[in-house]
């Protein structure tokens, strides 16, 4: 196995699709932040992917958010632990489980209508309170 990232059976992303680049993380770390590239960027060309299925890539933009790239390309920043190689399988994961989070078909949603009990309730309800409301008024001072 090269640097290839299997998602599910059907979808691996090849390792030409994904680019990953180091840079000195922020936060604790003592002497060793200012050496050491630890924190990670891993970018996914997910637009331009072969792999993925275009109603894939459609639900992937949703689902990233601001860190789908207005080239289309979802970008995955790590800086959680002091380990380089940590960090990016953590990144790697990430992305892993937000293109297998974009795999599932959402369920449609079936339109339903309250029932009848319901609806007079929440009328006798509103008439209550606007009856209480309406007695707030100000007092005569007969």
């Amino acid at each position: 196995m090269s640097d290839d990232l299997r998602i599910t059976d059907q979808i691996t992303l090849q390792g030409w699709e994904l680019t990953e680049q180091f840079t000195r993380a922020s936060g604790p770390g003592g002497q060793n932040v200012n050496k050491v590239s630890t924190a990670v960027e891993l970018r996914f060309e997910a637009a331009r992917s072969p792999s993925l299925p275009d109603p894939v890539k459609s639900r992937l933009r949703r689902l990233a958010g601001r860190r789908w790239t207005s080239d289309g390309a979802v970008v995955i920043f790590v800086q959680d632990t002091r380990s380089q190689a940590r960090n990016r399988d953590l990144a790697r994961e990430r992305l892993a489980e937000l293109v297998e989070q974009a795999t599932r078909r959402p369920k449609r949603r079936v339109a339903t209508k309250p029932t009848y009990g319901s609806v007079k309730r929440r009328l006798k309800a509103k008439k209550v309170r606007g009856e209480v409301k309406a007695l707030r008024g100000s007092v005569d001072p007969d």
